[in-house]
């Protein structure tokens, strides 16, 4: 008992103490009544309560220790990745993602040679690869197989000739089923996502497939939560799990060792019926996909099922051609070529002046009345507060429908508006500059020291222009230019979008 005390003493700060519970000495020290009276009874509670997961437990499907073993391999031999990535995602992350995805994979195929009793590594095609780093590892390690994605990252030409990356947009049609390969990876393939068990079900009787699904996505468009007694989590993972069964597939679950949230896997491993039953089989795959067409219909996403069960032609290699009678559904949209820049910085520049300017004029006016009728005439109008969701009310139909489109929304664009707001607790302030800089709060000071002369007035100064009262603060004082004379060029590197 003692070492565990001292364990989570080491964790507590001063901060998760009331006072009367910790000695004044600088260091976090709970007294023995609080750690007999809260820490015991809710260390004892821990250790006999049995919560049940809504999940199986980490790597059930395979055998952990071969895992541990070959995990630690791979990420030895492609931890050099992390010093070259050129992405601007995490390298660290990504990297010791994908090695453990590998990982999983190389040792769920061991097993399933073992099985079977054959030497044959498993082909594979990795549909929506993203930086192909798992396609790059299991073609390292002798699986013949290849990545398709709508866009090519930087990273594809680091891996050399023998990762096989293709860029593509896939669409759910006969022209996109692969008779010839033996597991279809769908790691976090967004839109894609429902239709990996389909297109490995109408590939060939055969064909397996691993997804770890992340953004929830329905055959078309983004998936609608029907219930609210499991977590939102929990029901996609149940969709594509009834997506599976439906099309035939004996179907696991499992959960990764990854430095994600959404780590839960979906594997389609062998089929529930004989291949002589395939027709019955296809057509009850078309009924439950026309089913969820009428479920989007209803929730306002537009889905037209066409052609379910037709295969379509073959050309003499035993490839689909691609016909738009054999698309098997109409209105499926692909994720664009360019990602667009969706945090609301590319709205018009036009369009966000006339946002803040209305929010700004909308605070004024709340404190307007009270700093004329008070002696001090001369006070600066600090304005008052606004919930978002009074905000909204400010604004007519059209913006709004322009900002639902970028992620985060008008929160998103207050924020980035610094410069004048403030956004706390779910409401809006004018921010004061003289607060802001004022060193009678050393805890905000610390975060924004005053920057180098050479990077002051870039911008001009909002206040200066647009406030009933002018800027707060003297010119020398303020970051920012009152008026076009006073304007430096920006030393920063221009954003690259």
């Amino acid at each position: 008992f003692v070492g565990v005390v001292k364990l989570f003493s080491r964790k507590l700060s001063v901060h998760a103490l009331r006072p009367e519970q910790w000695y004044n000495d600088g260091v976090a020290y709970p007294k023995l009544s609080w750690l007999h009276s809260e820490l015991l009874p809710k260390l004892s509670r821990w250790a006999l309560e049995s919560k049940a997961s809504e999940f199986k437990s980490t790597l059930s499907l395979i055998p952990v220790e071969k895992y541990g073993i070959l995990y630690q391999q791979l990420k030895e031999k492609y931890k050099a990745l992390v010093k070259v990535w050129p992405e601007v995602t995490d390298p660290e992350k990504f990297v010791f993602e994908d090695v453990a995805i590998a990982t999983y994979l190389l040792v769920l195929w061991g097993e399933e040679r073992a099985e079977n009793g054959t030497t044959t590594k498993q082909s594979f095609v990795d549909l929506g690869c993203g930086n192909g780093l798992l396609v790059h590892i299991l073609n390292n390690e002798g699986h013949p197989g290849k990545g398709t994605d709508i866009r090519k990252r930087k990273i594809w030409d680091m891996y050399g000739p023998g990762t096989h990356l293709e860029e593509n947009a896939i669409t759910p049609s006969n022209a996109f089923l692969f008779p010839t390969t033996d597991w279809l990876i769908g790691n976090h393939s967004d839109e894609l996502t429902p239709w990996i068990p389909v297109i490995a079900a109408r590939s060939s009787y055969s064909c397996r497939y691993f997804v770890l699904p992340c953004c929830f996505f329905d055959f078309c468009g983004k998936y609608q939560r029907r219930q609210c007694k499991k977590s939102q989590y929990k029901e996609y993972i149940d969709f594509i799990t009834d997506v599976s069964t439906v099309c035939g597939f004996h179907t696991e679950e499992d959960c990764l060792r990854i430095p994600s949230t959404k780590r839960v896997c979906i594997i389609g491993k062998g089929r529930r019926y004989s291949e002589a039953e395939e027709p019955m089989v296809e057509e009850r795959r078309c009924d439950y996909i026309r089913g969820r067409e009428a479920l989007c219909t209803s929730s306002g996403v537009s889905m037209n099922v066409n052609q379910c069960g037709n295969r379509g032609p073959h050309n003499d290699n035993g490839q689909n051609i691609s016909t738009p009678a054999n698309d098997w559904v109409n209105g499926f949209q692909p994720r664009e070529k360019t990602e667009a820049v969706r945090n609301c910085s590319a709205l018009p520049r036009d369009f966000v002046d006339a946002v803040v300017l209305r929010v700004a004029k909308a605070l004024l006016i709340l404190t307007e009345r009270d700093i004329e009728s008070s002696d001090c005439g001369d006070a600066w109008n600090t304005g008052g507060s606004l919930l978002i969701s009074e905000v909204v009310n400010l604004l007519d139909r059209s913006t709004l429908q322009a900002l639902k489109k970028e992620c985060g929304g008008l929160q998103t664009l207050l924020k980035n508006n610094h410069q004048v707001f403030r956004v706390q607790g779910g409401r809006v302030f004018i921010r004061d500059w003289r607060t802001h800089t004022s060193a009678q709060s050393p805890r905000v000071t610390s975060k924004h020291k005053p920057l180098p002369s050479g990077a002051l007035k870039t911008r001009l100064c909002w206040f200066h222009t647009h406030h009933p009262h002018g800027c707060p603060l003297p010119s020398e004082d303020c970051a920012f230019a009152h008026g076009a004379t006073e304007l430096r060029p920006s030393t920063k590197p221009k954003k690259i979008i």
